[in-house]
């Protein structure tokens, strides 16, 4: 995969939310302020438990299985699971991210990249595609990709758990020694 494909998905994070604070945004604002990495992480499965409760009880079941799927490496059966999922729920944003990861893992990189499109596009606030998405450039060396994937993902969740650390790592890697 070309570098520039992974900057194209970073521009559907660009895009401004609604006016109307939902809790959800206001979940959001509580992650950008958070003063450590625990309260954080707090914040973030709260967030988590939101974008889960968006789903219907059925696509809700198919997701959780696919994750069940994923942790016995099980990836073929998970992919099933998740592809179903959003074919009940194309607006489910974490069902893409988790189908991209099993994807990933079966080397599908083309479709990964995919799904991870879809996800942003639902969510551009979706951490956990930004997080997915340059752990997919860093396999492929695409360090600049790698980069801006992780800088996205620090400005929505600045106390992500070595997310520093990280973002000077892959800065480093994509711009030189010196940047």
């Amino acid at each position: 995969m070309r570098r520039a494909a992974v900057l194209p998905l970073l521009m559907l994070c660009a895009q401004a939310p609604a006016p109307d604070r939902t809790p959800l945004d206001q979940l959001y604002d509580a992650l950008r302020q958070a003063p450590d990495e625990a309260i954080a992480g707090r914040i973030e499965e709260q967030i988590r438990a939101r974008w889960l409760s968006q789903a219907t009880p059925a696509t809700a079941l198919l997701f959780t299985r696919g994750l069940h799927e994923m942790q016995n490496d099980a990836t073929p059966d998970a992919i099933d699971d998740f592809s179903a999922a959003i074919d009940l729920q194309p607006d489910f944003a974490e069902a893409f991210t988790e189908r991209a990861r099993a994807r990933f893992a079966e080397g599908d990189y083309a479709g990964a990249v995919e799904d991870i499109g879809a996800s942003l596009g639902a969510d551009p606030r979706q951490f956990d595609a930004l997080d997915a998405l340059s752990r997919f450039a860093e396999s492929r060396n695409d360090w600049k990709g790698a980069y801006s994937a992780w800088r996205k993902l620090m400005e929505i969740d600045p106390r992500t758990p070595g997310g520093v650390d990280r973002l000077n790592d892959l800065r480093r890697r994509a711009l030189g020694e010196n940047a």
